[in-house]
């Protein structure tokens, strides 16, 4: 019997509570409570968290998740969570790194908020010993390759989500309709694929794209960018929002202007602020990623790391379109 199969057999015989279900094309991931493995039986390993902002209600609930799960498996690893006052306090996640190289972590899970500059600090952990997970974001797979380092990419496919999004919006215009995209963080790779996906949608539904500008996931920066548009533009139907954040942002210029519920306005993150404003018909639907899971597998990833497996390339996360019809 190889030693994967010995572990594997251990695990499945050990005491756990129910096996978390995760995007991962139908792959269950154990919980901790599986057991410890005597790669760190010695003592509990220390596991880092590093966010984006916290001032993001995804970022929130990703925290609460994770902060959550910790606490149940208090006796299996110690926890500590950090993000970034804004979605550009890029300085800030380097500092996090050092500092917990420095206190001696032993796995830090990471959501970048810069997929390139985020690369050389985690090469730096990982050549230090330390466990690192990439969830959320990927790091830009040229400034891995420049910084000597594979990791696996643990999250979901934002092209193929904002497409989701984007094709709800097509569907329910029609073609000719004119439409107008919210960008995020341009140093984020997933604020380019979520782009793509919309431009595969404004290509497949035949939409007419008068504009596209970034607001850098921010509400606040959302609602001018919105409000210059509607300026702008006179004749805007479609609102494409690549974080719910900046649809809040989108959705406060169109109350401002009476025209809420009349523009279409899709978002992503399936984040509790938007929720109602999907019943009300202020906004035609988002995508759910499941911030708080992804957070709990980016622990229980680094766990089996620190047991001695690898892994490589990208593991998916699940995705789903929510509508009125999900909410009632």
């Amino acid at each position: 019997m190889s030693q994967s199969t010995k572990r594997d057999s251990v695990l499945m015989r050990a005491p756990r509570r129910a096996a978390l279900k995760l995007g991962l094309a139908g792959t269950l991931v154990l919980a901790l409570s599986c057991g410890v493995s005597p790669a760190f039986a010695a003592g509990k390993p220390k596991v880092g968290l590093i966010m984006k902002s916290l001032s993001n209600e995804f970022f929130k609930q990703m925290k609460a998740g994770a902060d959550k799960y910790a606490a149940e498996n208090k006796d299996k690893f110690d926890f500590k969570a950090v993000g970034m006052k804004d979605e550009r306090d890029f300085a800030a996640q380097v500092d996090a790194v050092e500092n917990f190289v420095t206190q001696k972590y032993d796995i830090i899970v990471v959501a970048p908020a810069d997929s390139k500059a985020m690369a050389t600090p985690l090469a730096k952990a990982v050549k230090s010993g330390v466990k690192v997970i990439n969830i959320d974001v990927p790091l830009d797979a040229d400034a891995k390759k420049a910084a000597g380092i594979d990791l696996a990419f643990f999250g979901p496919d934002n092209r193929e989500g904002a497409k989701l999004a984007g094709d709800a919006l097509a569907k329910d215009l029609g073609a000719g309709a004119k439409v107008v995209i919210l960008e995020g963080n341009p140093e984020a790779d997933n604020a380019k694929e979520r782009k793509e996906g919309f431009m595969d949608s404004v290509k497949s539904g035949k939409l007419e794209l008068l504009d596209s500008k970034t607001a850098h996931w921010e509400t606040e920066e959302a609602n001018t960018v919105m409000t210059n548009f509607l300026t702008k533009y006179k004749d805007i139907q479609g609102v494409m929002a690549a974080n719910d954040s900046m649809a809040l942002g989108v959705v406060k210029a169109l109350d401002a202007t009476g025209q809420a519920g009349k523009i279409k306005v899709v978002g992503f993150d399936n984040i509790p602020p938007v929720q109602p404003l999907i019943k009300d018909g202020k906004m035609l639907a988002t995508v759910e990623q499941y911030g708080a899971q992804m957070a709990v597998m980016g622990i229980d990833y680094g766990m089996r790391e620190l047991a001695g497996e690898k892994f490589t390339g990208w593991v998916k996360t699940d995705i789903k379109l929510v509508t009125s019809g999900d909410l009632k």
